[in-house]
């Protein structure tokens, strides 16, 4: 009897360990990972920051004329000789979206040690999308097939979406309603033209959406560390330069990439966008840290963030 007990216990753990194996099977590696970076940042939930309904608390204040005396706090002002209300923080659920630029660039990476642009900016975009859905937030991909949600369902959605996104795709985030209290993430390696970011990022504004430009670039596309004679092919594929001495270019082309990011960078504060830099041999927890700082501080005008 002990004996087919034993086994039938060992039988149903064989069971659920092969089923649990094939659960973790099918989910993308890039949400794993997403969700193991996500972990180790731990920032908290998200907060409004400002008194209203909800369920933390966040301050005491003087009680003034006008307020009921059903707020006052009286084991508080117990302590003194005035009258405390107790103030909690405003937690209304507010969606945000996230592009991730899926041109035929994006998927660059000049050293095998290193992860491509478009890897960087889904693992950036599902850690930070599983810390705001840990906070109460909707989250979505901008012009993806799933409305945006919160919970886990919606981590998965944009998995999914990022892992079936075509290998020469949009660079721009496309035109949609968006709703009120929206924010975007955009991420990309913002080589487009500066006209076509200037058109889209106007677009994106004039719809009243908040947001956050994440310029993720390789360490070669921002040093250039070529010399001697050096081939260089465009996104196509079908045109290429060749360069006798590449060094001799260096100067010219760092004065280039940084008259782009420049440009960038002031585009997103004309727009009341925040701007971030982020190479790809960086650790992604300090971008990550940074994008969940700057979205708590969506009120503010601008804010201008390199790591």
């Amino acid at each position: 009897m002990s004996e087919s007990f034993s086994e039938g216990r060992e039988n149903r753990a064989a069971v659920l360990g092969a089923e649990a194996d094939a659960l973790g099977a099918a989910l993308p590696p890039l949400l794993v990972a997403a969700e193991r970076l996500a972990s180790t940042v731990a920032l908290g939930v998200h907060g409004r920051r400002k008194s209203g309904m909800g369920e933390t608390f966040w301050q005491f204040r003087r009680y003034a004329q006008g307020d009921a005396r059903g707020v006052i706090d009286w084991r508080q002002s117990a302590k003194s000789q005035h009258l405390f209300v107790r103030e909690r923080e405003w937690e209304a659920a507010e969606t945000v979206w996230f592009w991730r630029d899926a041109s035929s660039g994006m998927a660059f990476a000049s050293n095998p040690a290193l992860c491509t642009k478009r890897d960087r900016a889904g693992l950036l975009a599902l850690a930070l999308a599983s810390l705001l859905v840990r906070g109460g937030e909707r989250v979505g991909v901008f012009g993806g097939r799933e409305a945006p949600a919160g919970g886990r369902l919606a981590l998965r959605h944009m998995a999914r979406a990022f892992s079936s996104e075509e290998a020469d795709g949009a660079a721009l985030p496309p035109e949609l309603a968006s709703g009120k209290r929206a924010q975007l993430i955009w991420l990309s390696d913002f080589l487009s033209q500066l006209e076509a970011i200037e058109a889209a990022l106007a677009r994106l504004a004039g719809r009243g959406l908040g947001g956050h430009c994440v310029q993720i670039v390789d360490p070669a596309e921002q040093d250039f560390p070529f010399s001697g004679r050096t081939r260089f092919e465009w996104r196509n594929l079908r045109d290429s330069d060749v360069f006798g001495r590449a060094e001799t270019a260096r100067e010219a082309y760092r004065r280039r990439f940084e008259a782009q990011s420049e440009g960038v960078r002031t585009l997103a504060r004309r727009f009341g966008w925040s701007f971030l830099l982020h190479r790809t041999d960086a650790r992604p927890e300090t971008a990550l840290i940074a994008l969940h700082a700057q979205i708590g501080e969506r009120d503010a005008a601008y804010a201008y963030t390199r790591f």
